[in-house]
């Protein structure tokens, strides 16, 4: 039988229809589940959008969010569709730290057991790169949760600090390893031991933070760094955030070693072909993450 090429192009298009459509469906139930975050997988092309839902609360972290955000991530990190992942609390607050309420009365063994920080290995674990968009508080656990994601992109409203001495605890989800690699001991130490806040222009001098903008221009900036690694390898951006991390964890040998390694698995990947073809010819490369 020969199939006539209008014909084809028909069929492929209406697969392509049906494919979309079941996809779109498919996220729908994935994500409806979710009580306190919403998710968009499709918010631009390669780019998928996480926010923290409990206004009420200050978007205070609870069990039950830093699972959903645990769940989410595994899913969007097996997701080809996705390249970039943004992880916003809206325009007023990123999250004003932990649920004390969820914690006050709870035993040394009742933490344990109850092992909350595995929300915060997988967001180290994921593959893709997380960008913080953070307005208003982001304290304590919100301030931990925006320094485990790869970049933060501050409005002029975001306010960081760590605030757990003033409870009679301490950070516990990376406060004071995360923080002390980011602005040094001795800012480090006067955050973690007074609980001050700083401001976000204290942040980006310190080095915490990407970069500030106004609060109606948060998400335009962050959606423009997305898009700007969106257009990359998606196999070469997983090698370089690998390495990059890596540094935090080896001596400078060892992260050499690790870098050479990754960077010649790039050449077994054919967007390496393309990338080096396109700008040979003189054109844009189109990546496809294989």
């Amino acid at each position: 039988m020969v199939v006539e090429p209008q014909a084809l192009e028909t069929q492929t298009v209406e697969n392509y229809i049906l494919h979309f459509n079941t996809q779109k469906s498919l996220y729908k139930t994935i994500y409806a589940r979710m009580e306190f975050i919403k998710v968009n997988a499709r918010f631009e092309k390669h780019i998928a959008l996480i926010e923290l839902n409990r206004p009420k609360e200050l978007n205070a972290l609870n069990r039950q969010l830093m699972l959903e955000i645990r769940d989410t991530l595994r899913e969007l990190d097996e997701d080809d569709e996705v390249r970039v992942i943004i992880l916003t609390g809206g325009p007023k607050v990123f999250a004003a730290g932990a649920d004390i309420k969820q914690m006050a009365d709870a035993t040394a063994i009742d933490m344990l057991n109850i092992d909350q920080f595995s929300t915060w290995d997988q967001i180290k674990k994921t593959r893709k790169p997380i960008i913080a968009a953070v307005s208003g508080f982001a304290l304590g656990g919100g301030c931990e949760l925006a320094m485990t994601c790869d970049m933060i992109v501050a409005s002029e409203t975001a306010r960081f600090g760590q605030p757990e001495i003033k409870i009679g605890t301490m950070p516990g989800a990376g406060g004071t390893q995360r923080l002390t690699r980011a602005v040094g001991k001795v800012m480090a130490m006067e955050l973690v031991l007074t609980g001050k806040f700083i401001s976000a222009e204290e942040a980006l001098n310190a080095g915490l933070i990407n970069r500030i903008v106004p609060v109606e221009l948060l998400m335009d900036e962050t959606l423009g760094l997305a898009r700007e690694i969106a257009k990359q390898s998606p196999v070469a951006i997983k090698l370089a955030k690998e390495a990059v991390n890596n540094a935090f964890n080896s001596t400078l040998d060892e992260g050499l070693l690790f870098e050479r390694k990754n960077f010649y698995l790039t050449f077994a990947s054919k967007d390496q072909k393309e990338g080096m073809a396109a700008f040979i010819e003189k054109r844009n490369p189109e990546f496809t993450g294989k």
